[in-house]
């Protein structure tokens, strides 16, 4: 009986070791906006006023961001039905290919105009670590 619950003990202690280990080693990284937050709420120090204006720049965007994806899943909707209409690389494929591209790029855009209007809230004391971990954001993927 007490080899059994050693046992039962030992599966259940290495089962745990490696929940964690899995999630240490394979967890996903966080997204890139997710580290820059992180980055610029956690490491910045940043001071009561830069925190109200981040906040108030991080509210406008998030409503942009949010209205920039709409349009971006309707151009992909035009997208799917161009192709069920055309079977093929059409007119109607190729505008609607257009306009999903114009979509993205609008959401790029406006993405980067929030990532620059945040820098401008920081001293010059923080933009050195603001502006790696941007390029970081950017550059981590391609590896």
């Amino acid at each position: 009986m007490n080899r059994m619950l050693l046992g039962a003990a030992l599966a259940f202690v290495a089962a745990l070791g490696g929940v964690v280990a899995g999630h240490h080693w394979l967890a996903p990284a966080p997204p890139p906006e997710s580290a820059l937050h992180s980055l610029l709420h956690d490491h910045l120090d940043l001071d009561a006023g830069q925190k109200a204006r981040l906040s108030a720049i991080e509210q406008d965007f998030a409503l942009r961001k949010q209205a920039l994806e709409g349009r971006l899943r309707a151009a992909n909707t035009d997208l799917a039905a161009a192709i069920q209409a055309e079977h093929g690389y059409g007119p109607r494929v190729a505008a609607a290919v257009d306009a999903t591209h114009l979509a993205m790029g609008a959401l790029q855009k406006a993405t980067l105009e929030h990532v620059f209007a945040m820098r401008g809230v920081l001293r010059p004391d923080q933009t050195a670590r603001y502006d790696d971990a941007v390029v970081k954001a950017l550059t981590d993927n391609q590896k």
